[in-house]
């Protein structure tokens, strides 16, 4: 099944923050395979879309993922965040990263 995936890239950066909120864009680009202006691009889509909070900390970013935003598009407009990432179960890596 080369050349498609079941999760976009959006989805795969959404799936990473919240398993490691504290990750860098170069960290997540490494763990996707896709570039590090690719996901700074995507960062700033889920940010702005209101899916993710940015929070300066330092030279870092902690990310939260609002889990009620719904779903973007005309079929999943009814599921939440949320409930995809419950079906999806993604393990947090870092402590505390149930955001």
């Amino acid at each position: 099944m080369a050349g498609w995936d079941f999760i976009t890239n959006h989805g795969g950066v959404l799936l990473t923050v919240v398993r490691q909120p504290r990750i860098t864009a170069r960290e997540i680009s490494q763990q996707l395979g896709i570039t590090e202006r690719a996901v700074l691009k995507i960062v700033a889509d889920l940010d702005q879309a209101g899916y993710i909070t940015r929070t300066r900390q330092g030279r870092t970013n902690t990310y939260t993922v609002n889990r009620d935003r719904p779903l973007h598009g005309p079929i999943l407009k009814d599921i939440a965040v949320g409930d995809l990432l419950n079906i999806l179960k993604p393990d947090p890596v870092e402590k505390g990263t149930d955001s």
